[in-house]
């Protein structure tokens, strides 16, 4: 059974990464549009924002990341969306398919599609000076970070892509995902903010998430934030894959 359900995932991912290879908006929306954003907040703002002694581009890239996650899970709700507009869901349960498989297939394409934006994203922030002596074990503790938070909002984009009226509902959700960073660590120090938006920021999860990947980028000790990092990601991901598992069996039933 479990040999069955891997091998129809495999043929599905295959079928779902081949329309990413096709859809070159895709690419643009996210890859191309967080590194412009990167561009614009180091070489427009990035002067008039104190970070101390680590450089701009340095201090930001964690937000930008999470950003570009934001911006590849919104594709998958549109992906999902389509697929059950489209009637292809009903043409598999008419198939000898494991019927998780193709929900999965689209997890799995938003996993691969998300880590070679990130890998884009970072290649272009060392052009820009990004510089960090992290070592190998840091470096593959940031990419669980981010792998973990990925599953966690694709889970999520699943919930509006099995449940939407239209295109446009689909994938509106990631907006506020995309603007979260923006009212965080992320850009500039929240000591800056006025008292109550600094109150959000702090206790917001894009904040502890931001704070330790840059922690780790800059070999500085990530104390308890790196709990409170993997406790709001593990969080969302729980209750996403369980209300997104729930409204997929209601979709198929």
């Amino acid at each position: 059974m479990a040999t069955h359900f891997l091998a129809d995932t495999a043929v599905l991912t295959g079928r779902t990464l081949r329309h990413i290879t096709r859809s070159i908006d895709t690419i643009i929306t996210t890859a191309i549009t967080p590194i412009a954003m990167m561009l614009m907040f180091v070489y427009v703002f990035g002067g008039a924002i104190d970070t101390g002694p680590v450089s701009y581009v340095n201090y930001m890239l964690p937000g930008i990341l999470l950003i570009t996650i934001a911006s590849g899970v919104s594709y998958t709700a549109f992906r999902l969306f389509n697929d059950i507009r489209g009637g292809i869901f009903e043409r598999f349960q008419s198939m000898p398919i494991a019927r998780s498989g193709a929900l999965w297939a689209h997890v799995l394409t938003s996993l691969v599609a998300n880590v070679i934006s990130l890998v884009v994203v970072v290649g272009v922030a060392l052009v820009m000076g990004f510089r960090s002596g992290a070592g190998v074990l840091a470096w593959l503790a940031v990419a669980g970070i981010l792998v973990l938070f990925t599953l966690a909002l694709t889970w999520l984009a699943v919930i509006p892509g099995l449940t939407a009226k239209t295109v446009d509902g689909a994938s509106a959700f990631a907006y506020p995902l995309i603007f979260l960073p923006f009212i965080s660590s992320a850009f500039v120090p929240t000591d800056t903010m006025p008292g109550p938006v600094r109150a959000f920021a702090d206790h917001q999860p894009v904040t502890s998430i931001v704070n330790t990947i840059r922690a780790m980028f800059t070999q500085q000790p990530v104390g308890t934030g790196i709990w409170t990092a993997l406790a709001w990601s593990g969080g969302i991901l729980v209750v996403a894959y369980v209300l997104a598992t729930l409204v997929y069996r209601r979709k198929i039933s």
